[in-house]
Formats: structure tokens, sequence, C-alpha cells
């Protein structure tokens, strides 16, 4: 598994600014189309997963189920998380190919 590497890539993403966390202002992202991918993680609340999940279709934003709340967090340095987007396409790509080979 590429666990360690995604935490990595998460944790170069953070440092470069190049994520937002918080639902609302994931939501945000979203719709704006600065959001390139959208890590969720697997125990966030069901309507907070709805609603993101309902977002990234409508928005056509990929996304994917990764990791729990406290690893997430502490990938970017943080608290626990539930969601992450990455702005930058690069990253987005990166990440995108490890979490589709999982």
């Amino acid at each position: 598994m590429n666990h360690e590497k995604i935490f990595q890539i998460l944790g170069l993403a953070t440092r470069a600014r190049k994520i937002i966390t918080g639902e609302e202002l994931v939501v945000k992202e979203i719709q704006k189309g600065n959001a390139k991918l959208v890590i969720l993680a697997s125990d966030a609340a069901n309507n907070s997963r709805k609603k993101i999940q309902d977002k990234c279709t409508f928005y056509n934003v990929e996304y994917h189920i990764f990791g729990n709340r406290y690893e997430l967090g502490h990938a970017i340095g943080k608290e626990a998380r539930v969601v992450i987007a990455i702005t930058d396409q690069g990253f987005a790509k990166k990440l995108s190919s490890l979490l589709n080979e999982n």
C-alpha cells in the first residue's frame, strides 16, 4: 500500500500551501473550480460525506475516501481533519494515481 507516500505528498502539498481543509471551505473551493482533488476521511459523518460527494459529483471533481480523520490531520500537521481539497494540479495528479492504485 502507498499510505505512507500519500501522507508524505499531503505533507508536501500542505507546506506548498496547496490544500484547503474544513467542510465549508472545501465546498467553496469545489464550487469555484479550484479543488482538483478531494480526500474524504473514511470516518466522516454521513451528512458531511454525502454533501462533499454530491458537490464533487455535480462539479465533476475527483474524490477519494482515504484514511481516517486523525491520519489525515496528522499528515498535514493539524488536529483531526475530515476533508482535504488539493488545489494544485501536479499534487492532485500524483495523489490521484496513488489513490487509484489502492
